[in-house]
């Protein structure tokens, strides 16, 4: 059963497990199982998280709000946060990392590019260092810009890949440690938010303490 932190009648936000598709049309899919468990004839995910990435998503109940939250998001209204567990420790605790990024589609993997040409998106994020323990960072990121697999890669190209990523260098078994922490979305009727923390499971136990005292 998928969590629900809050619904109305036009949305509802969640919390969407690891390992589901955020907008895939299939029967295990985030968009399914909220249709099942709701009763709602079609759930419209108005931006997405990676498959292996869980937490806070925000889906609409209505072709109507989709649009109009989509709106919102286009002028720049979102602001999300996410709590990762990388391999190393950047050299400063907290920084701005702008980066030129190429997505190849038939691998389903981005690289960091040293020059504009076509396909490549300027990508940049805001990061600070919670805690470091036993080699890992526990950090806080807020993306600035919204590439596919951008906080995966611009962490990764600077040597310090996010823990479970075997796609971009981890050696570190199980499951990637990335979690949508928190979303805030203004919108002409209101500001949507939302927060939650990762399971209790390693990596993140090992960072309790600071967890528990995180704000967004």
């Amino acid at each position: 059963m998928i969590e629900i932190l809050e619904q109305t009648q036009a949305y509802v936000l969640c919390i969407k497990p690891a390992g589901i598709a955020s907008q895939d049309a299939g029967a295990e899919s985030l968009p399914q199982q909220l249709c099942s468990q709701l009763g709602c004839a079609q759930i419209f995910p108005v931006h997405r998280l990676d498959m292996q990435t869980g937490g806070v998503m925000l889906c609409a109940k209505t072709a109507r709000a989709a649009a109009q939250l989509s709106a919102a998001i286009q002028a720049g209204g979102m602001r999300k946060t996410y709590l990762a567990v990388v391999s190393g420790c950047p050299e400063m605790t907290r920084d701005r990392w702008d980066d030129l990024l190429y997505h190849d589609k038939g691998r389903n993997k981005t690289f960091v590019v040293a020059r504009q040409r076509a396909g490549v998106r300027p990508a940049s994020l805001e990061y600070d260092v919670l805690a470091v323990r036993d080699g890992h960072a526990l950090v806080r990121v807020r993306p600035l810009t919204g590439r596919t697999h951008q906080i995966r890669v611009q962490f990764a190209s600077r040597g310090f890949p996010l823990v479970g990523d075997g796609k971009y260098g981890s050696r570190d078994k199980g499951a990637l440690a990335l979690w949508s922490a928190s979303l805030q979305l203004r919108t002409p009727e209101g500001t949507i938010c939302a927060s939650s923390l990762p399971p209790h499971l390693p990596p993140w136990a090992s960072f309790e303490p600071e967890l528990a005292s995180t704000t967004f």
